[in-house]
């Protein structure tokens, strides 16, 4: 996958709550003309989009404003269990810490932070404009500098024998 679409009202807002979330623009642009609009669809198209990366530089996140032509529909409210594209889920390594952080940029919990099993705190948010947002914290055991030093000569072993 090269990378998700979201379509908003404001491209500098959306730019600063995922730069929040580790996200770095790679670049804006104004997309127009006859060739943009053969590919969407939509004929005469003027939009404005901002290109953003995942901090590991494997996803990417493009956000548009249209310009022309208007928006004709609006899904941001819809439920989770509304039918098409609904939202995309992020990998963070502190749940508690990050939703903090977008707090201060106005992010709503949707239902609770739960945990499933022994693997994930998950939950999902309403962010910028109402986009519904997943978060998922990966549950791992804590390891120490001794553990490390130690799975890495148990492999070293390994390796010699």
């Amino acid at each position: 996958m090269d990378n998700v679409g979201i379509v908003v009202e404001s491209l500098d807002t959306a730019i600063d709550f995922f730069a929040e979330l580790g996200l770095r623009l790679e670049g804006r642009a104004t997309i127009e003309g006859e060739w943009a609009g053969r590919v969407t669809g939509l004929g005469s198209q003027r939009v404005e989009i901002a290109m953003l990366v995942t901090p590991d530089g494997h996803g990417r996140l493009e956000l548009s404003r249209f310009l022309t032509p208007p928006v004709v529909a609006d899904h941001r409210n819809a439920p989770v269990n509304a039918l098409g594209y609904l939202r995309v889920m992020f990998a963070v390594d502190d749940l508690d810490e990050t939703l903090l952080r977008l707090r201060r940029r106005g992010a709503q919990v949707v239902g609770d932070v739960v945990q499933y099993e022994e693997a994930y705190r998950l939950c999902y948010i309403r962010g910028p404009e109402g986009l519904l947002i997943g978060l998922a914290e990966e549950l791992r055991p804590k390891r120490g500098p001794a553990q490390d030093r130690n799975s890495s000569s148990e492999t070293q072993a390994e390796d010699d024998g």
